[in-house]
């Protein structure tokens, strides 16, 4: 899709004059699952995200010395109204887009077929009016960040289709893929029970759904040859009525021929 480059109609102070003294970074580890979050109150430190777009990535040694070698993608963020940052909308300040269901920033549950929106939405620039940006991590640097980089969380879920639980840990087709979805099974207690639940395997082949797709298969085979068999026997017929009258026809045909030579004798 092509960036929405939106002109500037309502009058907002320049970038360089601050509106936001301290801005908030929630940064996670995809490698671990862990999340933090920290706060920067240095200007000079927030300067080296200031101008960049959603999905650029910004070098963790401008950010301070516990972020060494470390390189942070921008994913997104939100000013401090709550408005959120849109990728594609080349402006570091709000403007009002029309939005359809389903675009980015709105969610458009229980609207009417075609229904579109205005809604205000900040552009994909960071800009000190920002108050909470959310990073990733894309290189890890030198030293751990305390409670990012030491802990892992468990992921609580993961994937159904059994394609896609094969990918997530580089199984085979010879792999049952039922021992592996119990490592994000989930454990809970209802009225003093111990209960878990895992997701249930979509599109998984076993013994009893190649059985039910040879039965389907058979039927089908079995209507087609029922079919061909009852199109045969209504072509004999068919062909039998035919002929039954053409030989009416020419019996008649030559009675009517005798009756008219009797009379011309």
């Amino acid at each position: 899709r092509r960036p929405t480059i939106v002109h500037r109609r309502h009058h907002e102070p320049h970038l360089l004059v601050p509106r936001c003294v301290n801005m908030k970074m929630n940064i996670a580890n995809p490698a671990t699952g862990a999340q933090k979050k920290v706060e920067i109150d240095d200007d000079a430190k927030l300067r080296a995200v200031y101008d960049k777009r959603i999905a650029q990535e910004v070098e963790g040694d401008a950010l301070g010395e516990e972020f060494k070698g470390y390189v942070f993608k921008i994913k997104g963020g939100q000013d401090k109204e709550g408005f959120p940052m849109k990728q594609g909308v080349l402006v570091p300040y709000r403007v009002r887009l029309l939005l359809n269901r389903g675009d980015q920033c709105f969610r458009g549950h229980g609207r009417r077929d075609g229904e579109r929106r205005r809604k205000t939405v900040r552009g994909c620039i960071v800009s000190p009016d920002i108050s909470a940006l959310n990073l990733v991590i894309v290189k890890q640097g030198e030293n751990p960040i305390p409670g990012l980089t030491d802990r892992e969380v468990p992921r609580l879920r993961g994937p159904k289709r059994a394609s896609k639980i094969r990918k997530l840990f580089n199984l085979t087709k010879e792999d049952d893929v039922r021992k592996y979805v119990n490592t994000y099974r989930r454990t809970f207690e209802v009225n003093g029970k111990q209960k878990s639940k895992a997701p249930k395997i979509q599109r998984l082949v076993t013994p009893q759904v190649l059985q039910r797709k040879r039965r389907r298969i058979a039927l089908k085979k079995e209507k087609l040859a029922k079919s061909k068999a009852e199109a045969s026997e209504y072509h004999k017929l068919l062909a039998l009525r035919v002929k039954e009258q053409r030989e009416r026809r020419s019996e008649s045909l030559a009675k009517k021929r005798a009756e008219r030579a009797s009379l011309a004798s």
